[in-house]
């Protein structure tokens, strides 16, 4: 398996049982080799909140595009980094084209986010006719579930992950998941939606429609009990038949979620797929990391590795954190000095404080690079399986394709 090759399993379980003993290096993880691979369609980046997912993601798509490839990159995350930094003034539903990208080696790049009603509503369209489309988009109840019932945005991000695919007309699709741990709730969603459309619930929640009558208001009363604060919006004497009306609707125009949800779910683990963890070099980042190298064995699903973004150096290592410090000490004592008896000769106390204040600034930096070290040797430890790709921390933000260009060469 080469260093850009998805793993599938054995990582978590032997991370489990593993502890950190000597000092271990990760495998290196070259990036190029996944995004140039014809074979691989889709990658999929997840990780916790502020760990530069969604600046990896961007970066990605715009590197597989300057080398050739075809892409979209469909963003879950409601952050409008992604739109700033590739120029765009917003993202919707549909994909747009990236102006100044580089296309002389056939490539191109589009950029979307997620809109979780429109994709609904657009699968309503899809499988039923006009009047009976209208009928479900202007029933109450369907508002309430396509706004707001949970899990809808998870599943409605396989929905559209599935039609881009199917769609052929992009070679890969880079997916910038939530910054949480529901980033990878998308793995659950779909059955859970599933369930709660074709499932029991909503056969008990059918009855009482079809019986109608005071006795089924105060059933109704009861199973409404078992649904979310959203559906409880639905009131009024409308009620009954507005379920009615959806219940009625969902074997001619649902019908084929459980089917399509399970293709992708299938989609997600077939060997075009990768998976990209992405995290900081910080205890909490590497732990969530660490959750999510796990949950993606335990799925079956191909993760190729990890990105740590934001990985700090100094090219003045020779200097120990604990000699400059000292040193630093040691000058502001001569400051002290200088300013009860000023010298004619020597620097000025000023100076010495200067140079003190960028000596300590240099041991604060060594002390977070031997933090940054630490857990990074820990992580390869519990999974020496996993390759990592460093990307080094950057003076300021990357707001526009220049910079999406750096941290994709560091990624490369």
């Amino acid at each position: 398996m080469t260093a850009a090759t998805p793993s599938r399993g054995g990582s978590a379980a032997r991370g489990r049982s593993a502890r950190p003993t000597a000092r271990q290096e990760a495998r290196p993880l070259d990036i190029d080799p996944l995004i140039d691979d014809p074979a691989t369609r889709i990658v999929v980046c997840c990780g916790s909140g502020g760990v530069g997912k969604t600046t990896t993601a961007a970066a990605l798509a715009l590197r597989a595009a300057e080398r050739g490839r075809d892409v979209v990159v469909l963003t879950i995350d409601p952050a409008r980094r992604l739109a700033q930094s590739m120029g765009l003034t917003e993202l919707d539903n549909t994909p747009r084209r990236v102006a100044d990208v580089d296309e002389t080696k056939g490539g191109s790049l589009h950029a979307m986010m997620l809109d979780m009603k429109r994709t609904f509503d657009e699968i309503v369209e899809q499988h039923a006719d006009p009047e009976r489309a209208r009928q479900i988009l202007e029933n109450p109840f369907y508002q309430s579930l396509s706004s707001s019932f949970a899990g809808t945005q998870e599943y409605m991000a396989m929905e559209k992950l599935g039609q881009l695919h199917s769609g052929g007309t992009w070679d890969l699709i880079i997916v910038d998941t939530p910054p949480s741990r529901s980033a990878l709730d998308f793995l659950d969603a779909p059955q859970r939606l599933g369930s709660f459309l074709d499932g029991r619930l909503i056969r008990i929640l059918s009855a009482p429609a079809k019986v109608g009558g005071r006795g089924a208001l105060k059933f109704l009363s009861a199973g409404m009990g078992l649904m979310t604060g959203a559906l409880n919006k639905v009131v009024g004497a409308h009620l009954l038949t507005d379920i009615q009306t959806f219940v009625a609707a969902l074997d001619t125009t649902f019908g084929g979620f459980r089917k399509r949800a399970d293709a992708t779910y299938r989609l997600l683990q077939a060997p075009g797929t990768a998976f990209l963890v992405v995290a900081a070099p910080e205890k909490d980042a590497l732990r969530e990391a660490a959750y999510f190298v796990e949950r993606l064995d335990a799925e079956s699903m191909p993760l190729a590795g990890l990105v740590l973004n934001r990985v700090h150096a100094t090219g003045a290592g020779e200097l120990s954190a604990e000699r400059s410090a000292a040193a630093a000490e040691t000058l502001l004592e001569q400051a002290l000095d200088e300013d009860a008896d000023p010298g004619a000769d020597g620097p000025s106390a000023q100076d010495l404080r200067l140079v003190a204040g960028l000596l300590t600034l240099h041991a604060e930096r060594l002390r977070m690079i031997g933090r940054e070290d630490r857990v990074r040797t820990r992580f390869a430890s519990i999974h020496p399986d996993v390759p990592v790709v460093e990307v080094p921390a950057l003076p300021g933000d990357v707001h526009d394709l220049d910079g999406l260009r750096a941290i994709g060469r560091h990624l490369g």
